[in-house]
């Protein structure tokens, strides 16, 4: 078989499975594999523009299929931009994982779908390495220069790590790690807290105040970014984790449906992007050409 008619199978296959689970989901659904970098921003709001455009449903909801190892806070907040520009109702699905400004990125949403094997990461922000190589987690940076800083006696290392620092770059973190807090807890109060008017556990039925919210989105934010508590960038955070944190995940491990439909679209599209060694793709099966 020529190559190029298997590819063709296989993305007839995965355009199927993507419409079977828009039906399950009443909603547009599209995916988004790979780093939240500033060069996919204008390949990003396109797709999403060519997606609304040529959808004929009438809900007005958009499900995001995310992977991702995170990227640029930054750019999280654009592609909020975009979706909540063309779009009513914005929820993600994570069936692998999404870490750093992936998981910046998910608290935008109205929902967000998780199994018991998927996993969010600790909001620990990257900034792009000086040589252009990739992304730097700057929460393990602030810590080391707080922990030297608040010594009484320095070590010989610790006086050659202090000499080395550049204050230009100890400030861009400290920017990178305040925004990341601020859009998480902005997102949670304007999206995912919209609907929580009534408390369920702590006196049940009394009506949640927007004080409330911002409180609790607080609480989740420094939760998240508190690095000491994670020891890892990498550290996955599962469903019982996040639920520890009293932050509401839909968790669809018991939804039969709902699950299979994930996973049927989700395994084959990884499964193939895996294949072609492709770093970042977005598919719909509404778009002309996978991106």
């Amino acid at each position: 078989m020529n190559p190029h008619d298997l590819d063709h199978t296989i993305i007839h296959h995965i355009n199927i499975k993507a419409r079977e689970l828009e039906s399950t989901l009443k909603s547009d659904v599209v995916s988004y594999f790979g780093q939240i970098h500033p060069q996919y921003f204008r390949l990003f709001r396109n797709f999403v523009e060519e997606v609304q455009a040529k959808s004929q449903r009438k809900e007005k909801c958009l499900s995001i299929v995310l992977r991702t190892p995170g990227g640029s806070a930054e750019t999280a907040e654009r592609y909020v931009t975009v979706v909540r520009q063309h779009y009513d109702t914005v929820n993600f699905i994570v069936p692998d994982l999404a870490m750093s400004a992936g998981t910046i990125f998910c608290m935008s949403g109205d929902k967000i779908h998780m199994d018991y094997s998927s996993s969010l990461g600790p909001i620990d922000p990257q900034i792009m390495a000086s040589d252009g190589s990739g992304y730097v987690a700057a929460l393990g940076y602030l810590d080391k220069v707080a922990e030297i800083t608040q010594k009484n006696s320095l070590s010989p290392a610790d006086v050659v790590f202090l000499k080395g620092l550049d204050l230009a770059k100890l400030a861009l973190f400290e920017q990178a790690r305040d925004l990341s807090i601020d859009l998480l807890k902005k997102w949670l109060v304007q999206y995912k807290f919209k609907d929580w008017n009534k408390h369920r556990t702590t006196n049940p039925g009394a009506a949640v105040t927007d004080d409330e919210k911002t409180a609790r989105a607080a609480e989740i934010a420094a939760a998240l970014s508190d690095h000491k508590k994670w020891f890892s960038h990498g550290r996955a955070l599962n469903l019982a984790k996040l639920q520890e944190l009293k932050l509401e995940i839909d968790d669809y491990s018991n939804d039969t449906v709902l699950r299979s439909a994930i996973r049927a679209y989700n395994d084959l599209l990884t499964a193939y992007t895996d294949r072609m060694g492709l770093p970042f793709y977005l598919h719909s099966h509404l778009t002309t050409e996978p991106t």
